[in-house]
């Protein structure tokens, strides 16, 4: 009997350890970002197919997975055993992860993601691991700051598990933390939502409960230290920032359009790896400022969640360092936004306005943020209202507009009038420059020919406005290039006022959308080229690059100096000047007439908040792209 027993357990126990295993370490992550170590053995025959499933909530059917790593990732996989470390971002409830073993003879090619990869299957389970959990009491996450219509306030918004009361203390020293405020708190549920995936179950996760509170009496240009949370729930760790301060004569911004996010997985739509770089440099800016106050202008095409919704915890978690000290500011973009049946479809919109929103419909954008103005624009469903769509600040000596390219902007609109009337009612003596801010943009060479007639409209019904009232930098995102234009009106290069010619005080036009979104468009080709690999650069184009980066604005009352800022590097690739006067410098080229080919402007140094370093402004300053890789 003896022997037997001892037979019957060295069985079992070789029978478990042929058994495939998973196991992980730690089984509680204390924030967001944490690591967890996962790790196998006993794979049979391992295949390069076999993958790891990430769940969460844990009980969510083996389809719905938020992410996948095939095992082939990890160097000793071949052998049966292997580990994988994951960052993870707390989306309120636990995780579990499972293998499983997939064959070529299962691929389905008709479910695929956005890189055209067929979606792994999950007949075949191998191992499933314990839950991962996030520990409780440290606090909300997700804090992002903004500005209100009040110079004296400063928004702070975050993300909790329960809607349970929270507050943000704050004051000018991080021990004496004196002054609450209560935060008011919203969520959205699944029926808020307008379309697949974001309302089906492969894409709906819980997405908390979102406060909004506001921190008031603030003083002009000091560093406050603050906190959000509770007693009974935890707080979060103490965050600062510098108040905003509109007799500043410096105003500073950092400006850039479809971001994203990146994740550490495979998932059902391409995230943007370099959105770590923008994020990057971008934090070591505001770190060199010190104590000068500045703000984030994110101009559409925000997350890039597209109805699958546990990508926008990613993306709030990865900006959280740079939005936590300065103000993040947004405009809608197409993919926050657009699903089949919205509400304004004009009919020469049917083939720009379709489902790049993921079925969101602008619910998460909505409630997410919290931007200065009280627009909103009906669903004509059962979501809520869009909020965010136009409003307009002053941010020290620049008046900055933000509208909404995704709904109605036409003459009779509520936001044409809101245009007209916030342009015309700028006090240039206070603010000498204006910026305006969309999504799709007005003027491109790129080949983006699905917007033709979108960028008509804009240019019959926006344009002549932002002529007539002297706007001094019109931005756009969309397509994901930095391209900037000379002053331009009806596709003409106005003069930048140079060896004593009048200048024409026209807006420049730059697209700036090449923050994160590796789908880049080719430059538009020639006419009676169309099929040729030939991308000329039309004369109205001064510069255009395609490298991932951000652009910098820094302004005084007498001039505004706007770059470009390369991810490769983190060095200036390009930059102009605008005078209060509407003179624009180192935009040149090479005519003798004061117009865009003066040669006035000679190569100089540029005075900048960040450093000073030559930039070419003699001959025609630009890059000619050759090919859709330079």
């Amino acid at each position: 009997m003896i022997a037997l027993f001892f037979f019957l357990l060295f069985l079992t126990q070789t029978l478990a350890s042929s058994t495939p295993t998973l196991t992980i370490s730690p089984k509680i992550l204390n924030k967001s970002g944490d690591t967890v170590l996962i790790k196998w053995y006993n794979v049979p025959s391992p295949s390069k197919l076999d993958w790891l499933g990430i769940y969460s909530p844990p009980d969510s059917h083996e389809q719905n997975f938020i992410g996948y790593k095939f095992l082939s990732t990890s160097p000793s996989w071949a052998q049966g055993w292997g580990s994988i470390s994951l960052p993870l971002t707390n989306l309120r409830s636990n995780y579990t992860f499972r293998i499983f073993r997939w064959t070529e003879s299962q691929i389905n090619p008709k479910k695929h993601d956005h890189d055209h990869n067929p979606i792994p299957g999950t007949a075949h389970l191998l191992a499933q691991s314990e839950q991962l959990g996030f520990a409780s009491g440290r606090g909300p996450e997700q804090v992002h700051l903004a500005y209100t219509d009040e110079e004296s306030e400063m928004r702070v918004m975050f993300v909790a598990g329960d809607g349970e009361k929270r507050y943000v203390r704050y004051g000018e020293r991080e021990k004496e933390m004196s002054d609450v405020d209560v935060a008011r708190v919203e969520r959205y549920e699944v029926d808020h939502l307008c379309h697949a995936p974001a309302n089906r179950s492969d894409g709906w996760r819980d997405p908390g409960w979102i406060f909004d509170a506001v921190m008031k009496g603030l003083k002009k240009g000091v560093r406050y230290y603050y906190q959000v949370g509770s007693d009974s729930n935890g707080w979060s760790e103490t965050y600062s920032f510098v108040s905003r301060n509109e007799d500043s004569n410096e105003t500073i911004a950092f400006l850039f359009g479809d971001m994203g996010t990146a994740a550490p997985y495979t998932t059902f739509v391409r995230t943007q790896d370099e959105s770590i770089s923008t994020m990057k440099w971008i934090l070591r800016d505001i770190k060199a400022l010190g104590d000068k106050p500045a703000f984030v202008s994110h101009i559409g095409d925000i997350s890039y969640a597209r109805g699958y919704s546990w990508l926008w915890d990613q993306f709030f978690t990865q900006i959280e360092p740079v939005a936590s000290r300065v103000a993040y500011h947004v405009c809608i973009g197409n993919h926050e936004y657009d699903w089949p049946s919205q509400p304004w479809k004009p009919d020469w919109s049917q083939w720009i306005y379709g489902t790049d929103g993921g079925g969101e419909c602008g619910v998460p954008y909505s409630l997410k943020f919290h931007m200065p103005g009280n627009s909103s624009e009906p669903t004509g469903s059962h979501a809520p209202a869009t909020r965010n769509l136009y409003y307009s600040m002053n941010v020290g000596v620049v008046h900055f507009v933000y509208f909404s390219t995704e709904t109605n902007f036409l003459k009779g609109s509520n936001q044409y009038n809101f245009i007209k009337h916030d342009l015309a009612s700028v006090d240039r003596k206070k603010t000498p420059f204006v910026v305006v801010q969309g999504h799709r943009p007005m003027y491109t060479t790129s080949n983006e020919v699905r917007d033709t007639l979108m960028r008509e409209k804009m240019l019959e019904h926006l344009e002549p406005l932002f002529v007539k009232y002297n706007v001094s930098i019109a931005l756009w995102g969309h397509v994901h290039r930095y391209e900037r234009f000379c002053p331009l009106n009806n596709f003409t290069c106005g003069s930048m006022g140079l060896n004593g010619v009048e200048g024409q005080a026209f807006p420049v036009h730059i697209v700036i959308g090449m923050a994160g979104q590796d789908w880049q468009p080719i430059w538009e080709p020639r006419a009676d080229h169309p099929d040729d690999p030939v991308f000329p650069q039309p004369y109205r184009s001064l510069y255009r690059g395609g490298e991932f980066g951000y652009t910098r604005l820094v302004a005084t009352k007498e001039k505004l100096t706007f770059s470009y800022v390369g991810n490769h590097d983190g060095e200036v690739h390009d930059t102009f000047e605008i005078l209060a006067s509407g003179q624009v410098l180192n935009g040149d080229g090479d005519s003798s007439d004061g117009g865009i080919g003066s040669t006035e402007a000679k190569s100089q140094v540029v005075d900048s908040t960040f450093s000073c370093r030559k930039v070419a402004a003699s001959g025609r300053n630009w890059t000619p792209v050759k090919s859709d890789d330079t």
